[in-house]
């Protein structure tokens, strides 16, 4: 299978995974479930207390404490081998155990989650646990599933996937087949969706085309499971013992050396050497490391964080850049609504009524912002009495309902401003709607959008009773106004970032949606926001160049 499946028609992709549209049988998926793994992020190694215990022991100050141990005992010194041994032992169990708890809470954690995914198999539908699917598998999605792999989409049906874990971007994003360019970015390859995105409205079958580690989630997931590069933390624990070390060498030899010159006998000399390198071992300074990390672990556990080296501690207060999230770090992460307003932009709570009623009416696609408008609006629908609907579709893209008003019904349509505005004819004061006030509303609604603001219209119409309402009933509307939308700030998130300036930490925002929403988001939580480097710009620099010109971006 190419890496550019997303460019390939159905059939080449269905040729090329050896599958049929009907799906596998089950000994086929059997045999590539032995050809291609279990389709998980990564394969967890068995939990090894020797392995933890290692971590704790791979110091050079603590070989420099073995050391003196086994000089003082070679000695005869029993008393002070056994003191030293005793301080090892201390330093390395109480990390040991903070770090083994850690290991075991987050094992038990993993353990407790399981999925099953609808797929196709022997021509039937069937639920399988979600590392159990291959390769070639058609799988069945609907609204409220988690996306179990990386798919070709065959077939979708008002399909909308959120996909903000990848690529940062809060609003849902449409998903269906067709043939896409072979350079296009993740987030532009509509007929794709990936591992660990989830589906929220509409209905959806594809092919899979990469599990486990194969996905685009798991190479993000493996590269973290990798690991780390050492922290400055460990560097200088490491320097400092090699530093003692030589220091404590070369004490002993020129000692050692002057004392022999002086005509002192060998064997006094030597234990007198012997017992300075005892005395030059810092004994107390790996126990009062391991305290004072496993205290700073236990705090960081009181505010709900796992810490599972404790090294990262230390680590963790060195930082003087940080990168950041934009959805549900800076953000929300929540689509609210941000106000209703009318064609003049100002704020309006008609307008909010009539987007409330529409939304609360309608009984299409399940969609985030009728949700974000019924958060903030809830309208009396015991006293409306609906007459019809005319459902959204993805041409129109807008969806009206009619509702009884007196002697007459009142049609309710909302939707992309683009869509709805064409329909209109009218403002509510009765003047039309002529090329100048058409210009005033695209402006106002381009201003919106720079600052990161999804923007709804709202249009009206009086209709008279009849049996019943369609499409050809949504023209000569009137323009009520515009619905807004945002993903607001976390109320904390600006004084965080002014906490961190205060402590001489620099605040990088990277995120996958567009430069204008950065800007503005960056702008609201204090963030400065003068100079943006988007990927294009980022793959054609040099490791140095980049370096550079990440420390001068704001």
């Amino acid at each position: 299978m190419t890496s550019s499946y997303w460019s390939q028609t159905v059939e080449q992709v269905l040729a090329g995974l050896k599958a049929s549209p009907t799906g596998l049988t089950d000994d086929a998926a059997t045999e590539r479930l032995r050809t291609f793994g279990r389709n998980l992020l990564h394969e967890e190694r068995s939990l090894s207390h020797l392995r933890v215990l290692g971590r704790q022991l791979a110091s050079p100050l603590l070989f420099l404490l073995v050391f003196a141990a086994a000089v003082s005992a070679a000695t005869g010194s029993w008393t002070n081998a056994l003191i030293v041994l005793s301080i090892v032992f201390a330093s390395a169990f109480i990390g040991y155990r903070r770090e083994y708890r850690a290991h075991v809470a987050a094992a038990e954690l993993r353990i407790r989650i399981k999925t099953r995914t609808r797929v196709c198999r022997d021509g039937l539908e069937k639920l399988v646990l979600l590392e159990e699917i291959v390769p070639g598998d058609i799988v069945l999605l609907s609204a409220g599933n988690l996306v179990p792999a990386d798919m070709r989409v065959l077939e979708a049906n008002d399909c909308y996937v959120s996909q903000s874990v990848l690529t940062g971007e809060s609003f849902p994003v449409e998903k269906g087949p067709g043939v896409v360019a072979a350079d296009a970015p993740l987030a532009a390859r509509s007929n794709c969706v990936y591992m660990g995105t989830n589906v929220r409205s509409g209905m959806l079958r594809g092919v899979v085309v990469a599990t486990g580690e194969g996905t685009q989630f798991g190479g993000i997931a493996h590269r973290l499971s990798l690991r780390p590069p050492e922290t400055e933390f460990e560097r200088g624990s490491r320097r400092f013992g090699y530093l003692l070390t030589s220091a404590m060498l070369v004490i002993v030899v020129l000692v050692f050396a002057a004392r022999m010159l002086a005509g002192g006998p060998l064997v006094d000399t030597l234990l007198f050497s012997v017992a300075l390198a005892v005395g030059l071992s810092p004994e107390l300074l790996p126990a009062i490391l391991s305290v004072n990390l496993a205290r700073g672990a236990e705090m960081m556990a009181s505010h709900g964080v796992l810490v599972r080296h404790l090294s990262a501690i230390e680590n963790l207060g060195s930082i003087d850049v940080l990168c950041t999230d934009k959805t549900g770090t800076l953000t929300e992460g929540v689509i609210r609504l941000e106000g209703g307003y009318d064609e003049s932009g100002v704020a309006s709570a008609a307008v909010v009524e009539l987007g409330a009623i529409n939304a609360a009416l309608e009984t299409g696609i399940a969609s985030p912002l009728d949700d974000a408008i019924l958060a903030a609006r809830q309208p009396d629908a015991a006293s409306l009495q609906k007459l019809a609907e005319i459902p959204f579709d993805f041409i129109r893209k807008r969806v009206s309902v009619v509702i009884e008003q007196q002697s007459s019904a009142q049609l309710i349509a909302k939707g992309a401003f683009t869509q709805v505005l064409a329909a209109c004819r009218s403002l509510p004061d009765g003047r039309p709607l002529d090329s100048q006030s058409r210009e005033r509303l695209e402006q106002q609604v381009a201003a919106w959008s720079s600052q990161g603001i999804r923007v709804l219209a709202v249009a009206t119409r009086v209709l008279p009773l009849q049996p019943q309402y369609g499409r050809d009933d949504e023209h000569d509307l009137v323009f009520s106004g515009f619905l807004t939308f945002l993903d607001r700030p976390k109320p904390g998130a600006a004084a965080a970032i002014a906490d961190l300036k205060a402590l001489g930490v620099a605040t990088k925002l990277i995120t996958g949606d567009s430069r204008r929403v950065a800007q503005h988001v960056a702008g609201l939580v204090g963030m400065p926001c003068e100079r943006i480097l988007s990927g294009a710009e980022l793959d054609e620099l040099h490791d140095v160049d980049w370096l550079q010109d990440f420390r001068m971006r704001g």
